[in-house]
C-alpha cells in the first residue's frame, strides 16, 4: 500500500471516529482541522480503548496539501469548512463527503470540483463526549460507490476494523441510511434515545416515517425492501438502549439541527414526486418550533 496525506475537516463524533481508524495504518499521514485543539483522540469501544495523536490545525494557514480531504461536519458547516479545501488541495486532491443526507456531490460542487467528490455513507453509532474523545458503540460501516476513486478511499482503511463497502448502487445505500435517520426523528422530538423504540406508539410513528421516507426514495430511483420499516425500528431495538442519534443530541445541546437533510429532504422531494408525507411534514415543523 502507498502512503496517503489525509486531512480530516469536522472531529466530531464520526469525524474522530474515522480519523483514529484511519491513524492506526502506518501509511496514513493524518491532519486534523478544528476550531478548537486538542491533545489526542480517544474512541471508546466497550472495555477498551482506540488512542491516537494525529497533527491537529486550527487555521487553514497551517495547513498542507493532501490527498484526500474528508469533510466531517454537519452540513450546515460545510460553506464554513470549504475555507481549508484550498489550503489543503493540489490538483488531484479528492474530497471525501461523510455527511447526512442525499445530495453530496450538489452541495459541495459549490466549493469544490464536481468530478473530484466522493459522497460516502456512515453507519455506526457514536457518541462525542468532549473535543477528541468519542464513544463507539457498534461496528464502522462505509459505503461508496464503486469506482476507482471509491476503490482508493476504501484501501486508506486497508487492515482497520472499518467495513469499506464499494456499491454498484449507491442510491440505495443512501437512502437506506435516510430512513435509518428519518426515524430518529421520534427520539430528537420526545428527547428518549433508542430504547424508545420498545414503545409501540414511538414504533408506529417511526414506521409510518420510515414508509413515507422509503416511498420517496424509491421515486428517486433506489431499491429499498418492503420490510425496510421492520428493519429500521429492529436497527434501534438493538442500539444500547441509552444510545442518542445526532439529531437528538443536536437539540439536548441547544445547537442547529440537521432537520432539512433528513425528515426535510423527505418532505421536499416527496412534493416534487406528488407523494404525501405527512409524518415526516409533521415531524420537521414541530422540531422547528421546539
Amino acid at each position: 500500500m502507498s502512503s496517503a496525506s489525509i486531512t480530516m475537516i469536522g472531529v466530531g463524533a464520526v469525524g474522530g471516529l474515522i480519523a483514529a481508524h484511519l491513524c492506526q495504518v502506518p501509511e496514513n499521514a493524518v491532519s486534523l482541522a478544528v476550531r478548537t485543539a486538542f491533545g489526542r483522540l480517544i474512541i471508546e469501544r466497550d472495555d477498551t480503548l482506540l488512542e491516537a495523536q494525529p497533527r491537529v490545525m486550527t487555521d487553514p494557514g497551517q495547513a498542507e496539501p493532501a490527498d484526500w480531504i474528508l469533510l466531517a461536519t454537519k452540513a450546515y458547516d460545510s460553506e464554513a469548512a470549504s475555507a481549508w479545501f484550498d489550503p489543503c488541495s493540489h490538483g488531484e486532491t479528492r474530497l471525501a463527503v461523510l455527511q447526512n443526507g442525499v445530495d453530496h456531490v450538489d452541495r459541495l460542487s459549490r466549493w469544490f470540483p464536481r468530478e473530484r467528490i466522493l459522497p460516502v455513507m456512515v453507519d455506526c453509532p457514536v457518541e462525542r463526549i468532549s473535543p477528541g474523545h468519542v464513544r463507539q458503540r457498534g461496528p464502522v460501516v462505509l459505503k461508496f460507490p464503486a469506482t476507482a476513486p471509491g476503490r482508493s478511499f476504501g484501501s486508506l482503511f486497508a487492515g482497520t476494523e472499518v467495513n469499506c463497502e464499494a456499491v454498484e448502487d449507491f442510491v440505495s445505500a443512501i437512502w437506506w441510511k435516510l430512513c435509518l435517520n428519518a426515524a430518529g426523528v421520534v427520539n430528537a422530538l420526545t428527547l428518549k434515545p433508542s430504547g424508545i423504540a420498545h414503545n409501540p406508539h414511538a414504533a408506529r410513528l417511526m414506521r409510518e416515517i420510515v414508509e413515507e421516507t422509503a416511498a420517496v426514495g424509491r421515486a428517486e430511483g433506489a431499491q429499498l425492501d418492503r420490510g425496510i420499516a421492520d428493519e429500521v425500528i429492529g436497527i434501534y431495538r438493538n442500539h444500547p438502549a441509552d444510545s442518542v442519534n445526532s439529531l437528538h443530541a443536536d437539540r439536548l445541546a441547544g445547537r442547529p439541527m440537521e432537520i432539512d437533510l433528513r425528515n426535510g429532504i423527505v418532505l421536499k422531494l416527496g412534493l416534487r414526486h406528488g407523494i404525501p408525507t405527512p409524518y415526516n411534514e409533521m415531524a420537521v415543523e414541530l422540531l422547528r418550533i421546539a
